[in-house]
């Protein structure tokens, strides 16, 4: 897959292509469906297929006080991008200029660096200044341009509205298995393994020290996770600590996982954590003695679920 990072008014001019817009933060299960449509088209049409995203946020610039965390980052979005089909991600820099263009003005940039044949949108996708564009702005410039457009309404398997916000709420609120079924998979933090206090060393259950890259955590407490690593193929058994250790008085959030049964030297190495179940929200124990013993149950709990799960 080509990458841009262009300005708006510095593409190439190429094309024509299936295009499809967004800042697809979380690529979810409704995002994947608008790119597989636009990708599906593209091989159909013997055409490229685009995507133009946006880095930052918009919120960052328009509005920094209502900035989400994201679930993100722009490499895990470009790959997967890459994974439905994309040919080519136009990754535009969102600047206050950029902000005040008028609906028009982006599309007709749009028309010159990628002459799209198609566009592919979810339902409620806005642009330009003030979000001022919609719908019915995409479909009469199509008119227009000769451009199908083509809207998705994003559904979640409830049947509710399927969004990033949705998604930050239910990692919000520790629900990993709500998340996981709106994202369409579950829910990975990625980064290398650091030097920690060596706390889960001294209570005989030794930790990965995560220095994570996304925004989004899920709320405070242990999780069994599925943990990817180059050291070993597919995925093995994790029991991910979210918070703060309040039995030793912390006040740094961390994020650690024991690994059951593995030995050997991960300082260094990425990981990758998929949370698949909540095991228990994070509290303070009175000694250390009762936390030793509340992880050994944890383990235990964690391991009886792994080998039980769905799917397994």
């Amino acid at each position: 897959m080509e990458v841009w990072h262009h300005a708006l008014d510095q593409a190439p001019a190429s094309g024509p292509h299936v295009v499809t817009l967004g800042n697809f933060d979380g690529v979810h299960a409704g995002h994947r469906e608008v790119l597989g449509g636009a990708a599906a088209r593209a091989r159909a049409r013997k055409l490229p297929a685009a995507v133009v995203t946006f880095d930052p946020h918009p919120t960052v610039v328009v509005a920094p006080e209502r900035r989400p965390l994201l679930l993100m980052t722009l490499g895990q979005r470009l790959e997967a991008f890459r994974a439905s089909g994309m040919d080519l991600a136009w990754v535009i820099p969102f600047s206050r200029a950029f902000s005040e263009l008028t609906p028009l003005a982006f599309l007709d940039q749009l028309q010159r660096a990628l002459s799209p044949a198609e566009l592919h949108v979810g339902r409620a996708f806005c642009f330009g200044r003030d979000r001022s564009g919609d719908m019915g702005t995409l479909e009469a410039w199509g008119r227009r341009q000769g451009c199908e457009v083509h809207t998705h309404a994003l559904k979640a398997p409830d049947g509710g509205h399927l969004s990033s916000t949705r998604i930050r709420e239910a990692l919000g609120r520790g629900d990993v298995v709500d998340a996981a079924a709106l994202l369409g998979h579950p829910y990975a933090l990625t980064g290398v393994v650091v030097e920690g206090d060596r706390r889960g060393r001294g209570l005989g259950f030794p930790t990965a020290n995560l220095q994570w890259e996304q925004e989004q955590l899920p709320a405070k407490g242990v999780y069994v996770t599925q943990v990817g690593s180059a050291h070993w193929p597919g995925h093995r058994l994790g029991l991910t600590n979210v918070g703060e250790k309040p039995t030793f008085e912390g006040r740094r959030l961390t994020v650690e996982t024991h690994l059951p049964g593995f030995e050997g030297d991960l300082y260094g190495s990425r990981l990758e954590l998929g949370f698949l179940h909540c095991l228990r929200g994070e509290r303070r124990f009175e000694t250390v003695e009762a936390l030793r013993e509340r992880i050994r149950l944890d383990v235990a709990e964690g391991e009886a679920w792994w080998e039980a799960r769905p799917g397994r």
